[in-house]
C-alpha cells in the first residue's frame, strides 16, 4: 500500500515546499476568512450601533428605539450565518463545475464585494450596506468551508492527509486570533477606523488571487472528474515531487476504476444510498455536535469569568486574545499529533476532556462566591475547555468528513455537512441566550450530555482512518454494513461489489 519495500515505516514525510505553499494559498482566502469575519465584528459593536443611530436620526429626525437598534445589529451579525448556509448549498456544485481551485479563486468575488460595501457604508451613510456586506462574507465563508477541505484532502499524500487537513482548523483559529488582535484599540479598534477594520477582509482575498494561480488543480479532480491524465501527472509532480507521484497516481487510478461510469452524486442521492447511511449519519452527528458542544457558551461566559477573577474591564480584550491564541496553539498541536495518535483517539479524547470540563465549570460557577480561588478555577476551566475542543472536535471533524467519502460523493457530503453546521450555528445563536438565562451555569449539564453522547458514538461506530486510502475506508464501512445486513435478513452479500 503506502509502505516502502519491506520497510515497516509508513513513509514519514513532510509536505515539500510547493505542497506547503499550496495549502497556505488555499487557506488564506478560505477558512482564514471564516475565522477572521467571526471575530472582527466584535470590536466595533458600539461604534456600528452609534453609526446606525446617527443615520436613523439624520433620515427620520428622531432617535432610534432600543428594540429596533438591537434588531438591526442582530441582523447585521446573523446575516453572516444566512450567507454561510447559502454558500455551502452552492459550494459543492461549483467545486464539480469549476474545480476545487477554480471555485476558491471565484469565491474571492464575494469577499471583495463585502469589503467594498462595508467600507463605503459610513461615508455613504447607508447602514444597509453592512447587512449586504455581511451576507457576502457569509457566502464566501460557506463556499470556503465546503471546498477548501476538499482541495487539501485531494492534493495531500495519504500518509500526511490528516496533518494537511488540519490546515483548515489552523487557519480558522488563526483568522479568529488575527481578527481579535486587529480589533484592539492600538490597531484598528478605535472609532474612526471601524469601516477600515471591516473592509480588511479584502486583504486575504487579494493574497489568494495573487498566490493560488501558481499552484495546480486537485490531481484527483483532474483525473477522476475530468479524465485529464497529463494534467494529473503534472500536478502530482509539482505537489509531491518526482519520487512520490507514482504511488499517489496509482491510488487515484484505483479509485477512478472503482468509480467508472458513476457521476458525482447530488446531496439528496446520498440519503437514499444504503451503503452510505453510517457515513452520512456520522458527519451529521459530528457537525451538529461541533456547534452544540458548549464552545459558544464558554466564550459567552469567558467575559463574566474574567471580570469575576478581578481582571479590569479594559484589559479583558487582551485576555480574550489569549483564548484565541490558546485555540490556535491546540490546532497546531493537533496537526502534529494526528498522524501519530490517529483521528479517533484525538476526537474521542477531546470530547471526553470536554465532558470533564463541563462538570468542573458547573461546579466552579456554582461556588463562585464561596472562595476567592473559584473565579481562577473557572478561568482555568475556560482555557481547558478551549484546549480540549481545539485538540479534537475543532480539528478532526472536517478531516473525517473528507475521509469517509469517495470522489463522486465527497462534494455532496460537504454540502450536507456544511448545511447542518450552519443551521446548527443559527439554531444555537437563537436559543442559546434562553438556555443561559433559564439554566444559568447548569446549561453546561446540557452540553455535558451532548459531548458524552457524541464521544460514545464515535468510539462505537467510527473506524480509525489514519494511513488508509479513501477506498479502504469506504470498504471498511461497506463490510460493516454487509455484516449488519446479513445478521438482519441474510441479504447484503453483494454490497461491496455493487456499490463502488
Amino acid at each position: 500500500m503506502n509502505f516502502n519495500e519491506g520497510s515497516e515505516e509508513p513513509k514519514k514525510e513532510y509536505p515539500n515546499k510547493s505542497l506547503f505553499l499550496a495549502v497556505c494559498a488555499a487557506c488564506i482566502g478560505g477558512t482564514f476568512q471564516y475565522g477572521y469575519n467571526i471575530s472582527v465584528i466584535n470590536a466595533p459593536t458600539q461604534y456600528v450601533q452609534d453609526f446606525i443611530n446617527q443615520t436613523w436620526r439624520a433620515r427620520y429626525q428622531t432617535g432610534i428605539s432600543g428594540d429596533v437598534l438591537t434588531l438591526l445589529w442582530s441582523t447585521i451579525v446573523s446575516m453572516f450565518t444566512l450567507g454561510g448556509f447559502l454558500g455551502v448549498t452552492i459550494g459543492g456544485t461549483l467545486s464539480v463545475k469549476l474545480g476545487r481551485k477554480g471555485t476558491l479563486l471565484a469565491n474571492n468575488i464575494f469577499a471583495l464585494m463585502a469589503a467594498l460595501l462595508m467600507g463605503l457604508s459610513y461615508p455613504a451613510g447607508v447602514f444597509e450596506l453592512l447587512i449586504i456586506g455581511r451576507l457576502f462574507t457569509g457566502i464566501n465563508a460557506g463556499i470556503a468551508l465546503c471546498v477548501q477541505p476538499l482541495y487539501l484532502a485531494e492534493i495531500a499524500p495519504t500518509s500526511i492527509r490528516g496533518a494537511m487537513g488540519m490546515g483548515t482548523s489552523v487557519f480558522i483559529t488563526g483568522g479568529i486570533l488575527t481578527g481579535q488582535v486587529i480589533g484592539l484599540k492600538e490597531l484598528l479598534g478605535r472609532e474612526e477606523y471601524w469601516p477600515i477594520l471591516l473592509s480588511t477582509t479584502c486583504i486575504p482575498a487579494f493574497l489568494q488571487l495573487l498566490i493560488l494561480p501558481w499552484f495546480p488543480e486537485s490531481p484527483r479532480y483532474l483525473l477522476i472528474d475530468k479524465g485529464d491524465e497529463e494534467g494529473c501527472k503534472k500536478a502530482l509532480k509539482q505537489l509531491h515531487g518526482m519520487a512520490a507521484c507514482d504511488d499517489e497516481r496509482e491510488d487515484i487510478e484505483k479509485e477512478k476504476n472503482n468509480l467508472t461510469g458513476l457521476q458525482a452524486k447530488k446531496p439528496w442521492e446520498l440519503f437514499t444510498d444504503r451503503s452510505l447511511r453510517w457515513q452520512l449519519l456520522t458527519i451529521v452527528v459530528l457537525n451538529i455536535a461541533q456547534q452544540l458542544n458548549g464552545i459558544n457558551a464558554i466564550y459567552f461566559y469567558a467575559d463574566y469569568v474574567f471580570r469575576q477573577s478581578g481582571i479590569p474591564v479594559d484589559k479583558i480584550p487582551y485576555v480574550t486574545v489569549g483564548t484565541g491564541a490558546c485555540e490556535c496553539i491546540t490546532a497546531l498541536t493537533c496537526g502534529m499529533l494526528i498522524e501519530c495518535l490517529g483521528r479517533k483517539v484525538l476526537i474521542t479524547g477531546g470530547y471526553t476532556l470536554m465532558c470533564i470540563c463541563c462538570i468542573l465549570f458547573t461546579l466552579t460557577l456554582t461556588f463562585q462566591d464561596v472562595s476567592p480561588i473559584f473565579p481562577y478555577l473557572s478561568m482555568a476551566c475556560v482555557f481547558a475547555f478551549i484546549l480540549s475542543f481545539g485538540l479534537g472536535p475543532g480539528g478532526v471533524t472536517n478531516i473525517l468528513t473528507t475521509e469517509l467519502f469517495t470522489q463522486n460523493t465527497r462534494p455532496a457530503a460537504y454540502m450536507i455537512a456544511g448545511s447542518v453546521n450552519w443551521l446548527s450555528f443559527f439554531f444555537i445563536g437563537m436559543i442559546f441566550p434562553f438556555i443561559v438565562l433559564g439554566l444559568k451555569q447548569y446549561c453546561f449539564l446540557v452540553f455535558l450530555v451532548v459531548c458524552c453522547s457524541v464521544g460514545t458514538y464515535i468510539f462505537l461506530v467510527v473506524p480509525e482512518t489514519k494511513n488508509k486510502t479513501f477506498l479502504e475506508i469506504q470498504n471498511e464501512f461497506l463490510s460493516s454494513n454487509k455484516r449488519k445486513a446479513c445478521s438482519s435478513d441474510g441479504a447484503g452479500t453483494t454490497l461491496l461489489s455493487t456499490s463502488i
